[in-house]
């Protein structure tokens, strides 16, 4: 058989395990399936792209495979989950950085060759070093930002959006002149510089709060560079590897902007969380109810329905076998238990689902906000596991609150709520929550793991 017929057939069968690997990821209890599907794509278009004819040496190439598998697999099993968004900010990073060296590469190569370099060539080179360029610094910032020795607040500076303006009508006007004259080598290498201070001064000014959106947004660049990347070396794979990463991206990004009653002029220019602020419904003389171990065990115990609300304090406590643990004591008294998911509780999408699936807490017991909410006043206990802005009843009653409009879950609407938390500490959005000092609202203090543990300790007795 011909060998680029082969190479076609392979990147066929890998762009179609691609797309159905995407299509299972919208489904957790599938997830993990579509995973190993899109794996055995990237695998296979690894190997067309191996086999092809203008490959003669291979050094180099088994060099970087061996250093990325080595780097790569203790990425991929040894970090927490509490890590893994910087973690993928950190893998767009390279992707970006991988796509704008090739772009890189070939624009230099085909200079020195002395190859007349064609305007569609060269927009696609153009695209994908801006893309790719951007995404490297942005995704450097986003990871800083997340592991926390950059300061996730907004960095903000007077006249920002000027300058940002400023830049990106600049790096726009070199795009068009490099593409008009693909020769202007100055131009080209003044284009990438451009397109990585963009990257740079767009994510600064963001906190902490819209940090979620701006990965997936991040995602969504690193798949234009390597979609661009697929036009500028004619390599079919990448092109829809690339249009897939980047579509998906962009509605998640545009999903989960919904699902904060904002938009991207606001999330990418708003400085979000510059300040600390008050709600106005938690006026100084109010105080926090704490609930006693064995008072919120009893609760729990006997609960006809009880809802548990996780947030991302129960991931850094890794508390979800825990949780696990007090779902089947209730259930065992014969109360019902659900799982409240809000679309950003976390740091990253599905951030909640991913860690209740390790502690097999079945799909099915998992409830969407829109369909959970009006099943709160019905609800004999609301527990909430280390969520804080998701819960915020200042979202809705609050017209003064940054986050007056966001969707929320409403468990402040139970009849009784308990909640697990550290401290008093704001959350990712910089603000009190309302919650806390309502009524029928309890506190009970201390580590989400620890504090769950004893719950159940004390359930068992009862």
């Amino acid at each position: 058989m011909d060998r680029e017929l082969v190479i076609q057939l392979t990147y066929l069968a890998a762009s179609v395990l691609f797309i159905i690997g995407l299509r299972s990821l919208t489904k957790p209890d599938k997830a993990r399936r579509g995973m190993q599907q899109a794996a055995l794509g990237m695998l296979l278009a690894i190997i067309g792209t191996l086999v092809q004819a203008e490959i003669v040496r291979y050094e180099w190439i088994i060099a970087g495979l061996i250093v990325g598998s080595l780097l790569g697999y203790p990425l991929g099993m040894w970090v927490p989950m509490t890590a893994m968004p910087q973690r993928i900010a950190f893998s767009h990073m390279f992707g970006a950085l991988a796509a704008s060296l090739v772009g890189i590469a070939e624009f230099t190569t085909a200079l020195a060759a002395g190859e007349t370099i064609t305007t569609a060539k060269m927009s696609a080179l153009g695209i994908e070093v801006l893309f790719g360029s951007l995404t490297v610094t942005g995704s450097f910032i986003a990871f800083g930002k997340l592991a926390e020795f950059i300061p996730g607040r907004p960095i903000t500076y007077m006249g920002q959006n000027l300058v940002n303006a400023a830049l990106f009508f600049t790096t726009i006007g070199f795009l068009v002149f490099v593409i008009i004259q693909p020769d202007a080598r100055v131009a080209f290498f003044v284009l990438v510089a451009l397109s990585a201070a963009i990257g740079l001064f767009l994510v600064l000014p963001i906190g902490g709060a819209d940090m979620p959106v701006v990965i997936s947004l991040l995602n969504s660049y690193a798949g234009l560079a390597a979609s661009a990347t697929g036009f500028a070396i004619d390599n079919t794979v990448l092109i829809i590897a690339g249009a897939l990463d980047g579509a998906s991206g962009f509605l998640l990004s545009i999903i989960m902007s919904r699902a904060m009653n904002r938009s991207f002029r606001n999330i990418l220019f708003g400085a979000f969380g510059a300040k600390v602020t008050k709600s106005t419904k938690t006026a100084s003389g109010l105080a926090v109810q704490e609930v006693s171990v064995a008072d919120a065990a009893l609760r729990l115990a006997y609960a006809r329905l009880a809802v548990i609300v996780p947030g991302y304090g129960m991931a850094v406590a890794q508390a979800q076998h825990q949780v696990k643990e007090v779902v089947e004591l209730i259930e065992r008294n014969g109360g019902e238990v659900r799982f409240a998911i809000h679309p950003v509780a976390g740091r990253m999408p599905g951030h909640m689902n991913v860690l209740l699936a390790e502690a097999n807490i079945p799909y099915e017991s998992l409830v969407e906000m829109a369909d959970i909410n009006p099943q709160f006043p019905e609800t004999d206990v609301a527990l909430i596991v280390g969520a804080n802005d998701v819960v915020n009843p200042a979202a809705v009653n609050d017209p003064e609150s940054p986050i007056y409009g966001m969707p929320i879950i409403d468990a402040y609407k139970a009849r009784s709520v308990i909640v697990l938390k550290r401290s008093m500490n704001p959350g990712f959005a910089g603000i009190e929550n309302e919650l806390f000092y309502m009524p029928n609202t309890t506190m009970l203090f201390g580590d989400a793991k620890a504090s769950l543990t004893r719950l159940a300790a004390e359930m068992k007795g009862l």
